[in-house]
């Protein structure tokens, strides 16, 4: 309704400016609730260990998968391996882990015994029939013929219940420089040293600081070198199953790489992907 010339429009009820107050925070929660809701989604995706994210904001990691049922134990693996720049992938029974080992080039799988649906032996044999994917056994029993057991199927190594968390994560490193033909947690390329146990890299014996992103990359193409690693592999070993990123992130970590260490470290090989010679 309009107001006549010269009058003056009455003061707001005292209820009204209330109503307005609480309708102005009930909008700010809901706001707030759903933001929320996205980010908890986003920092603790269905499926996997919540990801501690690197100082580019996503984590970075070469990828294992972890098959245990027990849930906190799980639970506290998997983010214990995530804080160490691991991509994890996760599953709670023998089926699950056997279809994802299967279906994924994981740099490591790190394998329960005592499994529902099928046990981590039922696991291990039908994943040898098509894959050699480096397999830690975990188990509480100390029986030497399980262990016997274990490593006559094709585990390449095995880890009794309790375990000190260094030496799971020692075991782990180990794998996968014997998987890529390294025995040692160093790798030499002319004046540049990279250190796989400490994450660091030199160049003529100056310390150079890589991301931790940046690290994984070129760890990834020395434990490869002379191979031409596609773009498709380098995505699968350094990002989990929930992660999504830009197209183009490899061409900006490898840019900085260059830019780091000398432009002539990294070739590109166009439709194919990136090596180093």
């Amino acid at each position: 309704m309009r107001m006549k010339p010269g009058l003056r429009r009455p003061p707001k009820p005292i209820y009204l400016h209330c109503l307005t107050f609480c309708e102005t925070q009930i909008t700010f929660l809901n706001r707030t609730f759903i933001r929320n809701r996205l980010f908890s989604s986003k920092m603790k995706p269905s499926g996997s260990a919540a990801l501690l994210r690197g100082d580019e904001g996503v984590s970075v990691a070469v990828k294992l998968l972890l098959v245990e049922d027990e849930p906190r134990l799980q639970g506290s693996l998997a983010k214990a391996l995530c804080e160490e720049n691991y991509a994890v992938d996760t599953a709670d029974d023998g089926e699950v882990g056997l279809f994802k080992a299967g279906s994924s080039d994981y740099d490591a799988v790190i394998l329960d015994v005592m499994l529902p649906i099928l046990d981590g032996w039922q696991v291990l044999e039908r994943l040898r029939l098509y894959k050699r994917t480096p397999v830690l056994m975990l188990t509480a029993r100390d029986a030497g013929m399980d262990r016997v057991r274990g490593l006559d199927l094709g585990a390449d190594d095995y880890l009794i219940k309790p375990f000190d968390l260094p030496e799971l994560l020692a075991r782990i490193r180990a794998l996968i420089r014997r998987m890529a033909g390294h025995v040692v947690s160093t790798i030499r390329l002319d004046d540049i040293v990279i250190d796989s146990r400490s994450c660091t890299v030199t160049k003529a014996d100056v310390a150079i600081g890589l991301t931790a992103r940046e690290f994984r990359i070129l760890e990834y193409l020395a434990m490869h070198r002379g191979k031409v690693v596609s773009r498709t592999e380098l995505h699968d070993h350094l990002l989990d199953e929930n992660e999504d990123t830009l197209s183009n992130f490899l061409d900006v970590h490898v840019h900085a790489i260059r830019k780091k260490l000398g432009v002539g470290l990294i070739s590109t090989r166009r439709g194919h992907g990136y090596c180093i010679v």
